[in-house]
């Protein structure tokens, strides 16, 4: 399974009751795919999966798999700190048709390196649906060891991992020990280039709401060798990456996104709205970025999509 280079960790909409915003879900997929995206991870981090019901993101899961119509793949985000939660879940999303499962380290439990192996093993077994691991140490409080993902890379459907430990190092080793089928794909959008140059595959990202074309053209620049063209790109879009996680994730990428006209709603509590220096910050770096030059969202894409 090749999920391509640039897959969006997307938001999920919502009104302004907090009720999940399906239509909105549908036209903001459609326009990721068209616009940078090679798949879509839905109900990870970004997503707000630790405040969605199962039968939300089932839902979600198949509007973004219709919306996209084979266009981009789609990755549910159906981890646990349950194993058996998490097979059940995988075992769902298999039966929709989807191109695979992203797949956390489980979180408060702290399970040693041998729980961490038999947790994915036990996923893996259950179902045939591809697998990206999810290591974000910062999230989860526990982290998934080079060690342990190069066991776990020997069995057929675990195929990548989404690195967010922000260690190069990490990174390195995972490289040293794994085969070169297994993808590496960057957890922070500013560490991307970095780990194209560490053997990676490329980024499970939150920018590429907004830039994803850029974002494909920084990759296919360092595949194609030029890499003082792929590193003006990692410049341009360095304030942008930063700026994005001034507070948690997805708070500012959600007010990013209302700026540009899109009805994704605020974050479900108990994520409050940025702050107003926050904001502020925000909005002076998308402008002069010309990230607001023009509305993208919901009433431009209603007519494309419909």
């Amino acid at each position: 399974m090749n999920f391509g280079r640039v897959l969006t960790a997307m938001v999920t909409p919502f009104t302004d009751e907090g009720e999940l915003n399906y239509d909105e879900a549908a036209r903001l997929a459609d326009y990721l795919a068209t616009h940078g995206s090679d798949g879509l991870v839905v109900c990870g981090t970004t997503g707000e999966s630790p405040t969605l019901t199962w039968q939300e993101e089932y839902e979600l899961f198949r509007v973004v798999r219709d919306a996209v119509a084979g266009r981009a793949k789609v990755i549910a985000g159906t981890g646990s700190n349950s194993t058996r939660e998490a097979i059940e879940a995988t075992k769902k999303a298999a039966q929709l048709g989807l191109d695979g499962s992203l797949q956390v380290v489980p979180y408060y439990n702290k399970p040693t390196q041998a729980g961490l192996y038999e947790h994915f093993k036990a996923i893996a077994q259950a179902s045939d649906l591809p697998i990206l691991l999810y290591n974000i140490p910062s999230r989860t409080g526990a982290s998934l060891q080079p060690e342990t993902v190069a066991q776990l890379a020997e069995l057929e459907t675990v195929v990548a991992i989404k690195e967010a430990s922000g260690m190069m190092d990490v990174a390195s080793e995972i490289r040293r020990l794994t085969p070169s089928r297994f993808a590496i794909y960057s957890g922070d959008d500013s560490l991307t280039l970095p780990l194209l140059t560490l053997g990676g595959s490329g980024v499970v990202s939150v920018a590429s709401h907004l830039v994803g074309l850029q974002l494909q053209e920084l990759i296919q620049s360092y595949i194609r060798g030029q890499h003082d063209q792929a590193l003006a790109h990692h410049l341009r879009l360095f304030p942008l990456f930063k700026v994005l996680f001034i507070e948690t994730n997805p708070v500012p990428i959600k007010a990013a996104l209302e700026m540009q006209g899109w009805r994704v709603g605020r974050a479900r509590l108990p994520l409050a709205p940025l702050q107003p220096s926050s904001l502020q910050v925000l909005r002076q770096v998308l402008e002069e970025m010309g990230l607001l030059a023009e509305s993208k969202g919901s009433e431009q894409m209603a007519t494309k999509v419909s």
